[in-house]
């Protein structure tokens, strides 16, 4: 059996023979432009030099990314289906094009993993009203004696752009015996306000393979769970519930998948909670801990999440086995999340199971109240609730359960239905003055209240941005104003933001500050800001904070046990 470590490694040596260079496996929480809740693919944390900007290790670059898609949580279940998966991806930022792209990806399959071409099949850009059928890729491909070859619309074969302008392309996608293996993107447009796809001033070249679907294609299997990302798992589960995969195929794959994707959040800083990330979180857990009461499960789930760090075992520091006193540490600290989230849930799951039996009895229709009732007596995300309701044949009105919900508290909705965007952050001027913004105020936090304060997470919109920090307590009224004046004066001294590339160990011996866990590879961007902020960060920022306006903060609040949230805005 070809195993994951395998696949990884084979990919990651062909492309550094093909001179790329391996760049870090990122956290699933976004750093630098945190305008969507989770990295969703593996081109995601290098928005920036997509765009243009350059990277500090090259044109050519290699990796293995994790990825949290929350699109698919409903789908999880079947066998092709999770929301947590690793992706290889080799990139050109304006170096080689098609006929060097496919041509690897050629040989990487037919060579490296011995596929017979006459097994291989692909799909092209058909062409229409704004670009041109992709014939180029198609003649590249007949050249290399690949005969199976399939035209189709920008349903099919063409990516982005990710908001309504941006860089976007047709791609070529390759299948093995009909199973979708791996994807070549080539970004040579760029769509306009107007709506017009012009040439791009820098020609990419994005690809993506999932790990776990291509295990199971070359290892001739039908079910990406019976690869070994997932099979240790499954078997785990077996013998806890004494219940064979076969019958609880989808119980066992949702708990499978749901605490290995919890297991990662957490080790990337996401606790459970109601808003945002937490929320996400906190539902992957719950379902995945009703799913287990079925199979007669308790208290199991933190049993799971250590299968999950033995699959895992080449992840630093997320989840390490090696004894050292950081990885004990993390270890940790996940399971005990994941242990109390267990523990709360169960205290009221049952008696919210009987009340959910007695509230549809004779009814074709849940009200948006007694959905609102299980949510906060009970502990149901409403996804849980939607769920139940369709297991039962009953009809869910969740705009009422809306209504009730916005008289409580606010809870954001993308959450909610799990619609996150992927691909290509939001690069607009406003995101990128707030992101500029978030800069001094993380630094304006550590000169009032002191070193202590380390950020957390964060979200930045066009509209406003969040930081989450650490820090004990509540801020007073007098800190929350010194600290908006101090990131207001910096503004008005008209600082200059520069950008150097440097070594991790150098930008932190100079005193730039980095995100807590990432792992950084060779060389790194660090932005400074005057004499006031230095981190190391991907952009992107305006040159000048004159630029910037007047910086007003909104609210401050709890977050999660040790965490303070600040959210602010420009005006």
């Amino acid at each position: 059996m070809i195993t994951r470590k395998d696949l990884i490694k084979k990919y990651i040596e062909f492309f550094k023979k093909k001179d790329h260079k391996e760049i870090e496996n990122s956290s699933l929480i976004p750093k630098g432009d945190p305008t969507v809740l989770f990295t969703t693919a593996g081109m995601h944390p290098l928005v920036p030099y997509l765009l243009g900007q350059t990277h500090p290790q090259g044109k050519r670059l290699v990796n293995v990314q994790r990825c949290l898609r929350t699109d698919d949580i409903d789908e999880v279940g079947d066998e092709g289906h999770s929301t947590f998966f690793e992706m290889l991806g080799n990139w050109s930022l304006g170096d080689y094009w098609k006929k060097e792209a496919i041509e690897m990806s050629y040989e990487f399959l037919t060579k490296e993993l011995k596929i017979p071409k006459d097994k291989i099949s692909v799909t092209c850009f058909k062409g229409d009203k704004d670009a041109q059928k992709d014939e180029e890729s198609a003649k590249i491909w007949k050249d290399f004696g690949i005969k199976k070859i399939k035209f189709l619309g920008k349903e099919d074969n063409w990516w982005g752009p990710a908001e309504l302008t941006g860089p976007c392309g047709p791609d070529t996608e390759m299948f093995v015996n009909g199973f979708e293996i791996w994807n070549d993107v080539f970004m040579q447009y760029n769509k306009d306000k107007k709506g017009k796809f012009n040439p791009a001033s820098q020609k990419n070249v994005d690809t993506g393979m999932g790990v776990e679907r291509t295990l199971a294609i070359l290892n001739g299997l039908n079910d990406n769970y019976m690869t070994d990302a997932f099979n240790p798992i499954i078997e785990k589960i077996e013998s806890l519930s004494r219940k064979k995969y076969k019958g609880n195929e989808k119980a066992m794959r949702i708990i499978a998948d749901h605490i290995k994707a919890s297991t990662f959040l957490i080790s990337d800083g996401v606790s459970p909670s109601n808003k945002e990330q937490g929320y996400v979180l906190r539902r992957l857990l719950r379902r995945a801990i009703r799913h287990g009461k079925g199979l007669g499960l308790e208290n199991f789930a933190g049993i799971i999440a250590n299968e999950v760090f033995e699959i895992y075992d080449d992840y630093f520091p997320a989840c390490k086995k090696k004894e050292s006193e950081e990885s004990k540490d993390i270890r940790e600290k996940i399971l005990d999340e994941i242990d109390q989230e267990e523990k709360n849930f169960n205290k009221t799951l049952e008696n919210g199971l009987n009340k959910f039996k007695d509230m549809i009895k004779g009814k074709k229709i849940l009200s948006g109240k007694d959905a609102f009732l299980l949510y906060q007596s009970y502990g149901f995300p409403l996804e849980i609730t939607k769920e139940l309701a369709k297991e039962n044949k009953i009809k869910l009105d969740e705009k009422s359960f809306y209504k009730e919900f916005e008289e409580h508290q606010k809870l954001s909705q993308t959450a909610a239905e799990g619609k996150f965007r992927s691909g290509l952050a939001d690069h607009s001027e406003a995101t990128t003055k707030l992101h500029t913004a978030h800069h001094l105020l993380l630094a304006s936090l550590r000169k009032i209240l002191g070193n202590e304060v380390l950020q957390r997470g964060s979200n930045i919109t066009p509209e406003r941005l969040r930081l989450d920090f650490s820090f004990s307590r509540k801020l007073t009224d007098e800190e929350i104003k010194n600290v908006e004046s101090l990131v207001n004066e910096q503004i008005k001294r008209s600082l200059p933001v520069t950008i150097e590339q440097k070594s991790p160990s150098q930008a932190i011996k100079e005193g730039a500050l980095g995100v807590f866990g990432d792992k950084y590879g060779d060389i790194v961007s660090v932005y400074t800001v005057g004499n006031f902020s230095k981190e190391i960060c991907t952009g992107p920022h305006v040159k000048n904070t004159k630029e910037l306006g007047h910086f007003k903060i909104l609210k401050e609040e709890a977050s999660s046990a040790g965490v303070r949230r600040i959210k602010a805005v420009l005006e």
